[in-house]
């Protein structure tokens, strides 16, 4: 009796305590919250909301908060227009309006081809004009990375090399603005051939790593077949940043091997990494699968908090 008579004691003292003070056992439909890590969204994710003029003006507001509330800081831009602005606004302007909205513009796609004259030529005279105005937008922007999304695939080994010097002093003189200049992959790129090589491995092979670096895009790498660890072992250091893109939100398809690309980013020389949804499988809206997305990369761990140097 003594000892029924304790145990009713023992377990009211305990239901008398603070709920701070009690076994913090998971409790039935309790959520844990994922760590907190640094996300950058593309904004060409977003098009359709804000891909022009009038739709950045009608929609950024929103779509900004609402990364904002999923946990994005940073954002790369899509939209840099010919006259020195982004989005249709000022530099400044589309600075603040990232700033008013708690987002960081870190990196950003833009980007001029050569003409056939200009590499028949090798003289880049003209096309330099473009990228000092570019340059300087980008500077006054904040940003910390200018991409070139595209180059054309070249016909032979010297148009190939005069690309690669074009890509070279494009680096150089953002280097000399204090932004970091790379280039970004799609499938293309592994497919066709330069000589023996894969157009991709002669422009790495040719582009100075001081001044070019390689923006991975692990889902179009993976869609030629090749391996995203292994461009890193075979180019230690040259991919400051990622695209981190699957088929439509991140992690459902099962096609791409998250978990080993980023257990290689410290020989990657991963600095941040960018989330890019083309599109959706037409069951969520885009916004759904940047938070799925979000959420995938939070609780994934083999993510770190952050890659920044």
């Amino acid at each position: 009796m003594r000892k029924q008579v304790l145990i009713l004691s023992l377990l009211t003292l305990l239901l008398a305590l603070p709920a701070s003070a009690q076994p913090q056992g998971r409790r039935p439909g309790h959520r844990r919250h994922a760590p907190k890590k640094e996300l950058c969204a593309q904004l060409y994710n977003y098009r359709h909301l804000i891909g022009d003029s009038a739709k950045y003006a009608a929609n950024h507001v929103e779509v900004f908060k609402q990364l904002k509330e999923m946990g994005f800081d940073y954002i790369e831009a899509a939209c840099y227009n010919k006259d020195g602005r982004f989005y249709g606004v000022s530099p400044e302007q589309f600075k603040k309006d990232c700033q008013d909205a708690g987002l960081t513009p870190l990196s950003s796609h833009a980007t001029h081809g050569i003409n056939e004259q200009e590499r028949a030529n090798h003289d880049f005279t003209e096309v330099m004009k473009w990228w000092t105005v570019a340059i300087d937008a980008h500077k006054r922007a904040g940003f910390a990375y200018l991409v070139s999304p595209w180059t054309p695939t070249p016909k032979t080994e010297a148009e190939a090399q005069t690309i690669c010097d074009y890509h070279n002093e494009v680096g150089q003189r953002c280097a000399a603005a204090g932004i970091k200049y790379g280039y970004h992959n799609h499938s293309g790129e592994f497919q066709n051939k330069v000589g023996e090589e894969t157009w991709y491995d002669f422009f790495m092979q040719h582009t100075d790593p001081q001044y070019v670096f390689s923006q991975l895009d692990v889902y179009w790498t993976m869609m030629a077949q090749k391996s995203p660890v292994e461009c890193f072992k075979k180019y230690p250091g040259r991919f400051k940043l990622l695209h981190i893109k699957d088929k439509h939100e991140l992690g459902e398809s099962g096609m791409v091997g998250f978990d080993a690309i980023f257990r290689y980013a410290e020989t990657a020389g991963l600095e941040h990494y960018v989330v890019e949804i083309e599109n959706t499988d037409g069951t969520i809206d885009i916004m759904e699968a940047t938070r799925r997305s979000a959420e995938y990369l939070n609780r994934s761990p083999f993510v770190k908090a952050s890659y920044a140097k």
